[in-house]
């Protein structure tokens, strides 16, 4: 791009350990070169500088916050640029009469979450990489996580944003209050578009009330997919937990191994909920009636300790598989109703290529994360492995799923993308990206 470095604004690194460090994300994909230069970002104009001369001399970009992406959304390769905004780390407002914050793209989401609290609030996206992942890649990727099954994922959480366009003008979409409907809905758009549309240098987020009370139910049963099916039951009985997780054999193995627990003595499979609010006791009793008749013990607590131990154990899933060698999180969804059948169907698959594959799900909602575990060093992308994710993706699109529920498309799963939307969805998409990204400098052969 031709920035010269010691050049007045953002910080621009050359040197091949940045470049190696911001060519890729959590994916497992490896791009077969590395970024021309990483520009590292620390204001609104900062970007609208970087934007407006790689429009000026047609240079991709590639906006990157905290790397944790799991689709290859964030790799890079030779010929492009890094933008780096995970220095925009700041909280700028939070007004809690209004339930509003103001933040920077490089917040962590456990931050906002942090600062929510402390006025009796909650940001409720809660991503199980809450704790590393940032605000502004959420918003990228449509991040759900374990409360997505009563507040929804970031979309629903996400009322306006300021993003700067691939020629550097800057756009303000949606507003601070909670209605409106004041032109086309521009930030319901944006969000989840994995930045080939603009770059969010500022978000206003929507905050709730903090639940004064919870109730954490815990049952095992026999088998994933009786638990996939008591989870349906949770649904049908009419009660809305904020979280309803399965968690299968393999995975609990993993958590007691890394962990020292002994879950997987009670069953073959987990399912965790949590309610909370006013009524989190009776909707408790709800839950656990429905859970109850199949499984092999079931219980319900209201004690804090009990339930964030209860709930650690499902954050540590990811982590304990990672431990039994290189572990990638793949992310489909189905109808809720379809549930049992994609975890079997997930179950076949692995037996058919001989791939371990683990099992974890937002079952509230239907988004499963078969987690493929592999020897360290073997290639994901290719051979038995790969095989085995694309047969995950075409399982959930037969079922009347998706191939991501939160993950995004990124560069690894965009061959299945047309056969889900249809031709017409595509030239739409195509028509759209044109109008934000005429010169296709934003994160191309990415999403769409």
């Amino acid at each position: 791009m031709g920035v010269p470095e010691g050049a007045a604004g953002p910080e621009v690194l050359v040197d091949r350990a940045a470049r190696e460090a911001a060519s890729t994300d959590w994916s497992g994909h490896r791009p077969a070169g590395l970024p021309d230069g990483v520009v590292r970002a620390l204001s609104t104009q900062d970007v609208v500088a970087v934007l407006e001369r790689a429009t000026a001399t047609r240079t991709p970009v590639v906006t990157r916050g905290a790397g944790t992406g799991l689709a290859g959304a964030a790799s890079a390769t030779t010929g492009e640029l890094v933008l780096d905004v995970s220095g925009m780390d700041e909280v700028l407002d939070l007004r809690p009469d209004d339930q509003v914050a103001v933040v920077q793209p490089g917040v962590l989401v456990a931050d906002l979450d942090a600062a929510a609290a402390e006025h009796g609030l909650m940001y409720a996206p809660d991503p199980a990489s809450a704790a590393i992942a940032s605000v502004g890649g959420s918003i990228a990727t449509n991040a759900g996580g374990l409360r997505c099954a009563k507040y929804g994922a970031t979309r629903e959480a996400v009322l306006g944003l300021e993003v700067v366009l691939a020629d550097g003008r800057v756009l303000r979409t949606g507003r601070s209050t909670t209605k409106g409907v004041a032109g086309y809905d521009l930030t319901a758009l944006l969000v989840g578009s994995e930045g080939t549309l603009g770059v969010v240098v500022e978000a206003t987020v929507r905050l709730r009330p903090r639940p004064r009370r919870q109730a954490t139910t815990t049952a095992f049963f026999a088998d994933v997919a009786t638990a996939a099916r008591a989870a349906s039951g949770v649904t049908a009985a009419g009660v809305q937990p904020a979280v309803l997780e399965l968690v299968d054999a393999a995975t609990l193995e993993a958590v007691d191994a890394a962990r020292g627990s002994d879950l997987r003595s009670c069953g073959a499979a987990m399912l965790l909920a949590q309610t909370d609010g006013d009524g989190a006791g009776a909707e408790a009793e709800v839950v656990l009636a429905a859970m109850a008749p199949e499984a092999l013990v079931a219980e319900t607590t209201t004690d804090a300790a009990r339930s964030a131990e209860l709930m650690t154990a499902r954050r540590e899933a990811l982590p304990s598989l990672q431990r039994l060698g290189r572990a990638v999180i793949e992310d489909v969804a189905v109808p809720r109703s379809r549930l049992a059948e994609a975890v079997t169907g997930v179950e076949e698959v692995s037996r058919r290529t001989g791939v371990r594959i683990a099992v974890f799900a937002h079952a509230g909602d239907g988004n499963l994360h078969p987690v493929l575990v592999v020897p360290e060093g073997e290639d994901v992308l290719s051979g038995a492995p790969w095989d085995a994710a694309c047969q995950v993706f075409e399982l959930a699109q037969r079922l009347g799923g998706t191939l991501t529920g939160e993950h995004g498309v990124g560069l690894l799963k965009r061959a299945w993308l047309r056969a889900e939307l249809g031709d017409v969805s595509m030239d739409v998409h195509a028509a759209v990206k044109a109008a934000f990204d005429p010169l296709g400098v934003l994160n191309p052969g990415k999403a769409v």
